[in-house]
């Protein structure tokens, strides 16, 4: 009887992967394991880690008239102070409306107009970086998600290109439909974060409800205010807050609710920024920044004094 080498039953199962696996029970036993070959031409290197100059990516959620765009270009204009000196540039989806503050803040503008698929916001950003600017800032990414010819629209698109009219093929198409914009949104998502200056981005909040999912329950569960954002986004921030209706700036740096919870986030190096309060400001930017430069920030405030 001829017996399979590890070599030759390798060989059958690539030629034919249904075939069912030989047994190797009467074969011998190899001296050891073969070795897992890395790929080639990769190498790592193990040393101590110290604290590099970074780019921020900051978000400010909140709904219409929470004060997003003036607390951006005020955030804005503390970082650029620290920063290698390029000028603010401001992306502008909301038509033209950051121009409103043209004569209260220095900045470059971007009048960015429909469609705003996410190569369009690929273009615009890689337009803003063309300058060599400090800040970014894009007002505001929503549209993205779901404003005119947005991932929703590339999503609706490409199903009525698989699938037609035809509603059974579409409910069966709707996954797949979405390969191709949310390979897009990757795209876009990585040169975002290949940017090498500072990054604000202004997003769109909404009151939002959802039904439980409690076979008894009738009431709906209040999620608060949500943002108009793909969780890739929120998820990559390195700070981001939520501006209530009315806050003037103000943010809120905690809630219960879900929606809510999901636009916070506050690394444990910012705690200190932000303690004591009041609107977003120049000071608040310059601190970040400064962080960001890669030094360590001096705590904020007066300790009170421990009596001996």
């Amino acid at each position: 009887m001829n017996l399979l080498t590890g070599e030759d039953a390798t060989a059958m199962r690539l030629a034919d992967p249904s075939a069912a696996p030989p047994s190797f029970a009467t074969s011998p036993a190899p001296s050891s394991a073969p070795a897992l070959l890395a790929p080639p031409g990769r190498r790592f290197i193990v040393q101590r880690a110290v604290r590099h100059e970074v780019p921020l990516l900051m978000g400010l959620v909140g709904p219409s008239g929470s004060g997003k765009t003036y607390s951006a270009l005020r955030l804005a204009t503390g970082m650029a102070a620290v920063s290698s000196g390029g000028p603010i540039v401001l992306i502008d989806t909301e038509n033209r409306r950051a121009e409103h503050y043209a004569d209260q803040f220095a900045f470059q503008h971007i009048d960015f107009a429909p469609p705003y698929g996410p190569l369009d916001y690929l273009a615009a950003l890689q337009a803003a970086e063309r300058v060599e600017p400090s800040v970014i800032i894009i007002d505001s990414l929503s549209h993205e998600h779901d404003g005119e010819g947005g991932t929703l629209d590339c999503v609706t698109a490409e199903l009525d290109r698989l699938a037609g009219t035809d509603p059974t093929l579409q409910q069966r198409l709707a996954t797949a439909a979405w390969r191709r914009p949310k390979a897009l949104r990757r795209a876009m998502l990585s040169g975002l974060l290949r940017m090498r200056a500072h990054v604000i981005v202004c997003i769109r909040a909404t009151e939002r409800t959802r039904m439980t999912r409690e076979p008894m329950a009738t009431e709906p569960v209040e999620l608060g205010l949500t943002p108009i954002a793909a969780p890739e986004f929120l998820f990559e921030l390195t700070c981001s807050t939520l501006l209530k209706a009315g806050a003037q700036g103000e943010p809120c740096w905690a809630s219960t609710l879900t929606g809510e919870h999901a636009a916070i986030k506050l690394p444990r190096q910012f705690v200190d920024v932000f303690r004591g309060g009041g609107a977003l400001s120049e000071k608040h930017g310059e601190r970040m920044a400064r962080w960001a430069s890669g030094e360590v920030l001096p705590p904020t405030g007066r300790r009170r004094r421990t009596r001996s």
